[in-house]
């Protein structure tokens, strides 16, 4: 199968917010995508993204990501999310879409490259650690969506 790794453009917002809604299948969370096109349009210049895209222009995977700053280390990378199509998986698309991450991040000079993945996906999990990644289990995440920020802003007096 001969595919191309190339940078995103709005046009493939579609496509891409496409992929993430699979991937949001695939993690039993699709309620939880609550981003659009329109949304992504105007907040672009915060996320980098790199598509995978056959010959016929059928664009089958993603690596979306931006730049984080961490005190201990200084600038880096978050890879936020990757995903294959699961007709294309085992073609070494993922392989090529975390290639081109790296190379971002040698080229922007990162100290750290991380991300996150769920305890029971098994096949990732096996593929990251065979590329050398280090998978922690003592850091737990901390989130709060748009409503717990309006929440706490209201519930905590200064």
């Amino acid at each position: 199968m001969k595919y191309r790794i190339r940078k995103a453009t709005e046009e493939d917002f579609p496509a891409v917010l496409s992929l993430i809604k699979e991937l949001a299948e695939f993690e039993k969370a699709p309620e939880q995508v609550t981003n659009s096109v329109e949304q992504m349009k105007r907040e672009k210049d915060y996320f980098l993204c790199y598509v995978a895209e056959t010959d016929e222009k059928e664009i089958i995977g993603m690596a979306l990501f931006y730049f984080v700053y961490y005190t201990w280390v200084g600038k880096s990378l978050y890879l936020d999310d990757i995903y294959i199509r699961k007709d294309f998986r085992k073609n070494r698309v993922g392989s090529a879409l975390l290639r081109k991450v790296f190379e971002v991040a040698k080229a922007e000079d990162c100290r750290r490259i991380r991300w996150q993945v769920l305890n029971w996906n098994e096949p990732a999990i096996e593929m990251y650690r065979s590329i050398g990644a280090l998978i922690e289990d003592e850091w737990l995440n901390c989130t709060f969506d748009a409503e717990g920020i309006s929440n706490f802003l209201k519930t905590r007096s200064p």
